[in-house]
């Protein structure tokens, strides 16, 4: 009897290691199989192609709940060089920047795919905010013919409606300027807090306004229209979000 009893107790405590090691097993499973699906979550990048055919000088709040009034879409600037209007480059730049992130396997939702569109920059915020993941709001700069180079915009810690979108809207910025500068002939002026920006102030995403270039300088504005630049615009720009998703 005794005999027995010492091989059931035997049988007990193997059964009890081979279930300890099922259960590791099983959990290291798990671990990988959720870190593969990290590795495999898609993101959705909002681009909002700055401006449109035409301005809307209706006013809207320039941040919910705030009594400031700014107009719905300005009119934009135009090459100096091209005479390209500043809506048309926005677009150009947008779509092939669409197209570019989709081969590397983002998600893109658009605010604007035709200049004919009177769409104010509340509802392209509120759009991006729906299902997207960043917001890359695409301009060109205006100003003294001497004046070139690239730009990022973003909101301050103090912002009253997204100053908790600062540091990621931040972030997002200066990969986007830096990785569009090393891609293109365009100079980096760097980062600038701005805090008076409707499209910006209406963001629930970290957002980040990239001005691509003075079209008001010959050089800035001859090279955005270019195959090649506008080629390398695109990648700089598609670079930059991968840098931010550490991609």
């Amino acid at each position: 009897m005794d005999r027995k009893k010492r091989f059931l107790s035997l049988m007990l405590a193997m059964a009890v290691v081979i279930c300890a090691m099922s259960m590791t097993v099983s959990a290291k499973t798990t671990k990988k199989t959720s870190k593969a699906a990290k590795t495999k979550t898609t993101y959705i990048v909002g681009i909002d192609a700055g401006h449109q055919l035409r301005g809307n000088s209706a006013t809207e709040p320039n941040g919910p709940g705030s009594g400031v009034m700014k107009a719905k879409v300005a009119g934009g600037t135009r090459g100096v060089t091209t005479g390209k209007p500043e809506y048309q480059l926005t677009i150009e730049i947008a779509k092939r920047l669409k197209t570019e992130l989709r081969s590397r396997g983002y998600k893109v939702v658009m605010t604007r795919t035709k200049n004919d569109v009177d769409i104010s920059n509340i509802e392209r915020a509120q759009k991006l905010n729906e299902k997207c993941d960043i917001a890359i709001r695409l301009h060109a700069d205006g100003g003294a013919s001497s004046a070139h180079g690239a730009s990022v915009l973003y909101p301050s810690t103090s912002n009253p409606y997204v100053g908790h979108l600062s540091e990621a809207s931040k972030n997002l910025s200066q990969c986007v300027v830096d990785s569009y500068c090393e891609a293109t002939d365009i100079s980096n002026r760097g980062l600038s807090i701005r805090d008076d920006l409707t499209g910006t102030n209406w963001s629930t995403i970290p957002v980040t306004l990239l001005e691509m270039g003075f079209m008001t300088n010959s050089f800035d504005d001859a090279y955005m229209s270019t195959e090649k630049g506008q080629a390398n615009m695109v990648e700089g720009i598609a670079n930059g979000i991968d840098r931010y998703f550490g991609k």
